[in-house]
């Protein structure tokens, strides 16, 4: 569930680097939103440093995710099973989750001169999704590759666009991430607290 580079260190590391914003105001195009944002997912992706770039990652996805609203969907209805502590310690948790997980499958549609471009917008009963595509840069020389879409599902938190979901070629990584700790529960005899001992060693392991 949780893997790849770790992550200690990776903030300080990135301490008084540029960095560019994308947090929006609600009144701002949802589709410009998403243009910037991937304009800064594939700068990330030309940052040589693993440490680095999984620490600027956590930055965008701190700034841009919904963190609180995503951890609750994908924790379902354990949700109600945690005592406040237990809660609070899952969400602390699942701010490393989120980094983890979304940008090892974002670094496969944001990289090598590829970057997601909004097509189109439509409300949603909580929000707007905004469709993109994956396309080239003017400058790429690669070969022409079938379009990938990517919907982006937004909210409104504090006055500004937050993403609550990820929808890539149909596959929601919200949905994904819920059946992801629902099996984690079974495997555990039905434990739902077996979601955080896996969580705390999984990331232990990759410190």
């Amino acid at each position: 569930m949780l893997r790849r580079t770790a992550l200690a260190g990776a903030l300080g590391l990135i301490a008084g680097a540029a960095t560019l914003t994308s947090s929006a105001k609600a009144s701002m195009d949802p589709a410009a939103f998403v243009n910037n944002l991937g304009y800064q997912l594939q700068m990330v992706n030309t940052i040589a440093s693993p440490e680095l770039r999984l620490g600027r990652f956590h930055e965008l996805f701190r700034e841009d995710f919904d963190i609180t609203g995503l951890g609750r969907f994908v924790l379902g209805r354990f949700w109600w099973v945690f005592d406040p502590l237990e809660r609070q310690e899952f969400l602390t948790l699942f701010d490393d989750y989120v980094v983890l997980i979304y940008s090892d499958r974002l670094s496969e549609y944001a990289g090598n001169g590829y970057r997601p471009k909004a097509t189109g917008s439509r409300l949603a009963p909580d929000g707007v999704i905004v469709t993109s595509e994956i396309v080239r840069d003017s400058g790429s020389f690669r070969a022409p590759v079938q379009p990938i879409r990517i919907d982006w599902h937004l909210t409104v938190r504090d006055g500004v666009y937050k993403i609550s979901d990820v929808i890539i070629a149909g596959l929601s990584m919200a949905t994904n991430g819920r059946s992801q700790l629902e099996g984690v529960v079974e495997r555990n005899g039905g434990r739902a607290q077996a979601i955080l001992a896996v969580m705390r060693q999984q990331i232990a392991a990759a410190q």
